[in-house]
């Protein structure tokens, strides 16, 4: 490989807006520059490349001899197109930026790209090219657009005048469908070897054989490159392969990896919420009763209860005698007129008649403490060997033979 440092001159003249390379000759010559930049820093990592202008009101230095690619691709943005070509000073310029290379063992080149007419004689370009010549400065010229005015000529002569073992080139591109930097790539600029070569002589064409070979319908090489060839540039290639597919595999198993952790705590989710309709269940299973006899003979035993404490607390006498007394005093007042009144005070009475029985019944029932003490066991939670429960069963048979004494005494009055 070649170490190289390289001054690329553009035409940014007003000749450069014409649309006959597509889509201009200006970016036609932008696409080429960045092609050749990047060619020339791949081929050889200590190659330097530099960027200068030949139009407006004088020549500029855009980018001295660097390797910098991106720092080279970011000067051709915004650059402006104005007034005409000087190719001579620009020859002379470039020429004088590649004498302060840092690198004092890097050959030196130029690339002209000439897509306006030049104004300089021939003589002029002669001595120019027998300078560079002594200088061992190779010259590589791009012609395209204008051809008025003899200018193939005066670029011929300027080329033999530098060339010294075939080192420089000249590249005539006529516009047509074909991009410039499509032309070029075939050309000897790129494709030039020996001690003149451009340094990136084989990898170019080995990129255009495969690519051709791929239009035609060949197998080509793998990645188009020829290992043979450029087996740098094949290794480069592969290696570069081997991990975008591990940054693939590794993308797609961090996929699989969250989509199984997200069922997963989609599934503890889903157990929760079925432990809690269980756990909601047993509940609904004791209030209904351990049993399994339902609420409703639960309330009628507690009613049961609550009837017998009722009874207990009562006073017999109020709750008997009295009514039937009062019961016989509104049947005595009351006259044969009022047959309605005296209905509902039958009917009252035999009401009270009944509350009586019930009593009495209740007063039975209470009284076999066997039956009370079974029915208490049946109960949930309740414990018939309580001593609070047995005291209760005691007052309440206490009152029942105290009431049981009571009623012949109300009635003998």
């Amino acid at each position: 490989m070649v170490l190289e440092a390289t001054m690329i001159c553009i035409d940014n003249s007003e000749w450069m807006r014409n649309g006959d390379y597509n889509p201009n000759r200006f970016q036609a010559q932008a696409d080429t520059v960045n092609l050749i930049c990047g060619a020339k820093t791949q081929s050889n990592p200590e190659n330097t490349v530099g960027v200068m202008t030949l139009a407006g009101k004088n020549v500029r230095v855009l980018v001295t001899p660097t390797t910098d690619l991106g720092k080279i691709l970011a000067c051709m943005h915004g650059l402006e197109v104005a007034g005409e070509m000087n190719m001579t000073s620009g020859i002379q310029v470039a020429q004088l930026a590649l004498k302060h290379r840092q690198n004092k063992k890097q050959q030196q080149r130029i690339i002209v790209f000439a897509g306006s007419p030049i104004k300089a004689d021939k003589k002029t370009l002669e001595a120019i090219g027998k300078k560079l010549k002594k200088n061992n400065v190779a010259l590589d010229i791009v012609d395209f657009g204008e051809e008025d005015d003899g200018k193939p000529e005066k670029l011929e002569a300027l080329l033999a005048a530098v060339n010294s073992n075939d080192n420089s080139h000249i590249v005539h591109v006529p516009a047509g469908p074909n991009a410039l930097s499509d032309v070029l790539l075939s050309s000897p600029i790129f494709t030039g070897d020996g001690e003149g070569g451009s340094g990136f002589a084989a990898a170019a064409a080995a990129g255009a054989a495969a690519a051709a070979a791929a239009v035609a319908g060949g197998t080509g090489f793998e990645f188009g490159v020829d290992p043979n060839l450029d087996p740098e540039l094949a290794l480069a290639l592969r290696v570069s392969m081997e991990e975008e597919r591990a940054r693939q595999e590794a993308a797609a198993k961090r996929a699989a990896d969250e989509a199984a952790s997200k069922a997963t705590q989609e599934g503890q989710e889903q157990g929760s919420s079925s432990r809690d309709v269980s756990m909601a269940e047993p509940s609904a299973t004791v209030a209904t009763g351990a049993t399994g006899k339902g609420p409703d003979l639960m309330d009628d035993e507690t009613a049961l209860l609550e009837q017998a404490l009722a009874m207990s607390m009562d006073n017999p006498g109020t709750s008997q005698s009295g009514a039937v007394s009062m019961g016989d005093t509104h049947m005595a007042e009351a006259g044969p007129e009022d047959q309605d009144l005296a209905f509902a005070l039958q009917m009252s009475v035999q009401d009270s008649a009944k509350a009586s029985a019930g009593n009495t019944e209740m007063s039975k029932v209470l009284g076999d403490q066997g039956f009370v003490s079974s029915i208490l066991a049946s109960l949930p939670g309740v414990d018939p060997n309580d001593p609070s429960v047995k005291d209760l069963l005691a007052n309440l048979q206490a009152d029942e033979e105290k009431k049981g004494e009571e009623k012949p005494k109300d009635g003998d009055k």
